[in-house]
């Protein structure tokens, strides 16, 4: 089986995409899928938001040595699956002309202003898609 390369892309690389690669990597290393997983920001922030961290480990999964990444700063152009969490990067990303792209418009819980309770529960709320998502992602693989 031929290895293929996942990006996923939003506009911070600190949430969403981040979470969407601490699941990929398990997955694929659980299922023993030959499978290379990139996160990148159109836009990054250059930290992982501490909540996607937090509730990372309620999963038993440590993105804690992750780093925020810009799209220039991963192989994107050798993707063969382009996954966008936001309208935002599928609007700012470079023309992916060859590649399989998949858009995943997901809530920023990032953004979410609110008391911290409130703010773990958006972040619950959004990790639970994205692992569904990419559990569905890597099984068609």
């Amino acid at each position: 089986m031929k290895r293929k390369n996942i990006g996923f892309i939003c506009t911070g690389n600190s949430a969403r995409s981040q979470i969407a690669e601490g699941f990929a990597r398990y997955y694929t290393d659980k299922y023993k899928r030959p499978i290379e997983i990139y996160s990148a920001g159109s836009n990054p922030t250059g930290y992982i938001h501490k909540l996607a961290i937090e509730v990372m480990k309620e999963k038993g999964i440590d993105i804690s040595k992750q780093k925020s990444k810009s799209i220039k700063d991963i192989p994107y152009k050798n993707l063969d699956i382009i996954v966008t969490l936001c309208s935002e990067a599928s609007e700012t990303c470079p023309n992916f002309s060859n590649q399989k792209v998949l858009h995943w418009n997901l809530l920023d819980p990032a953004s979410y202003r609110a008391s911290k309770t409130k703010q773990l529960e958006i972040f619950r709320y959004v990790r639970d898609i994205i692992e569904e998502k990419v559990k569905d992602l890597i099984f068609e693989l």
